[in-house]
């Protein structure tokens, strides 16, 4: 009896060492499947963080292209003794597409922003309102029938106090109450996109409207005559009927203005008292937009480049935020 007992306490207990045994084997297989998953994502990210990092350099490259193009653009109008910025010129009319090897496509496209009003030329550095950018503003959301917001919540964006402007503008009581709140940037624009913020503003109107403004870090440069839109051209009188307008783009395809006399001379104008005040014929602000594909991934950049009047080019700053940026007819340029 003691021995068949002993027998099954010896048995239970290599029962139980069995259990035991398999238990730790299950606990490495479900750590090592673990580690492995662990390692898997690791390998993932870095994979994509090396993808993405190489679509970056790509797009650096594909602004340095459109540097050159834009150094190139100088040194024809200088050698031409024409120094204008027209839409005509081969910078403006198409967007390049370049092939990178097997396994990507560059987009890249230059944008003109003389001929755009700069929002940041509405409140000067000493924290004055300028009257005729506030007229233009004004004038441009009445041509583009923008009747939900108004140049007075531009002004309250920016200006440094916290008191609205008039009953139309809109500082940090309007902006707290949202949900999530937020402040008004009292500083001048860092972007277009920045619009987004303002109170009232919806997409449908943002996108309206953007392609008229710009945020440009240098005030008083003008707006570019021979590249300004029709709805930037109304923006300029009171008077001046979308009709006038479009004749006045028709002439300026046909040629573009050599000076702001010819230009001012226009019968459209006439009688209206339009001056050379705040006008140019020259853009110094473009945005090189490129778009990367490259190993399954996509790399948007969009890059503010800045052209002195020596022709040195300078990039002002870069966002990577922005999609669907590229509208131009596309061009394939070859490696050769």
């Amino acid at each position: 009896m003691n021995r068949w007992s002993r027998a099954g306490r010896m048995g239970r207990q290599r029962g139980v060492a069995l259990i035991m045994v398999l238990l730790a084997m299950a606990l490495v297989v479900m750590l090592t499947a673990g580690m492995t998953q662990q390692q898997s994502i690791r390998v993932f990210k870095a994979g994509h963080y090396l993808a993405q990092q190489q679509g970056v350099s790509i797009a650096l490259g594909a602004e340095a292209f459109a540097r050159q193009i834009l150094v190139r653009d100088y040194e024809e109008d200088k050698e031409e003794n024409k120094m204008i910025d027209t839409l005509d010129e081969f910078w403006a009319m198409n967007s390049a597409v370049l092939p990178v090897d097997d396994a990507g496509v560059v987009e890249v496209q230059i944008d003109d922003l003389g001929g755009r009003i700069n929002l940041n030329d509405l409140v000067t550095g000493n924290g004055q309102v300028d009257p005729l950018t506030k007229d233009r503003l004004t004038r441009l959301l009445a041509a583009l029938q923008i009747s939900e917001i108004t140049v007075d919540v531009l002004i309250d964006w920016q200006d440094e106090n916290d008191q609205t402007i008039s009953a139309y503008g809109a500082e940090d009581g309007q902006y707290l109450s949202a949900e999530p709140g937020y402040r008004a940037g009292n500083q001048p624009f860092a972007s277009v996109t920045e619009l987004r913020l303002i109170d009232g503003m919806t997409e449908e109107i943002y996108q309206a409207l953007a392609p008229h403004v710009a945020t440009l870090p240098v005030s008083g440069l003008g707006i570019n005559v021979n590249t300004a839109t029709g709805a930037v051209l109304r923006s300029l009188s009171d008077e001046l009927t979308d009709a006038q307008a479009k004749a006045i783009l028709e002439k300026r395809e046909e040629e573009p203005f050599e000076n702001l006399q010819d230009f001012l001379a226009l019968p459209e104008f006439a009688g209206l008292g339009l001056t050379s005040a705040g006008l140019g014929l020259q853009t110094r602000f473009f945005e090189v937009v490129s778009r990367i594909t490259y190993d399954d991934r996509v790399v948007n950049m969009v890059s503010t480049i800045f052209r002195n009047p020596e022709g040195e080019i300078r990039t002002v700053r870069r966002d990577t935020g922005q999609k669907n940026r590229i509208t131009k007819e596309p061009v394939t340029i070859s490696e050769g």
